[in-house]
């Protein structure tokens, strides 16, 4: 992974906010959080399912797009619950640090 992809992450996390903080009617990212937590949660589920899916089915364009899928409905919840991928990162890096001092 690059600097580059990590930016774009970065931007994409942005944009995101920018669209909840200022939803318009055609931003499918605003309809989603005005959905709710709940329907957040389904599609963060449901892509969960379609990613397990294509990885059994050995299809990887399918494991890319569901992966793809997944990771953005999972940058929306974050959001939409005030929290940030470098939330996450840190938590991951806690976790790591810890286990490599066991």
């Amino acid at each position: 992974m690059s600097i580059s992809d990590i930016a774009f992450l970065d931007d994409l996390e942005r944009i995101i906010r920018e669209r909840i903080d200022d939803p318009s009617e055609d931003s499918y990212t605003a309809q989603l959080v005005k959905a709710g937590p709940r329907r957040l949660a389904q599609k963060v589920g449901e892509e969960g399912v379609e990613l397990a899916l294509a990885s059994a089915a050995g299809d990887k364009e399918d494991v890319i797009d569901e992966a793809s899928d997944l990771i953005y409905h999972v940058m929306v919840l974050l959001a939409d619950q005030q929290l940030r991928l470098k939330d996450v990162c840190d938590r991951l890096k806690t976790r790591h640090d810890n286990r490599q001092a066991n």
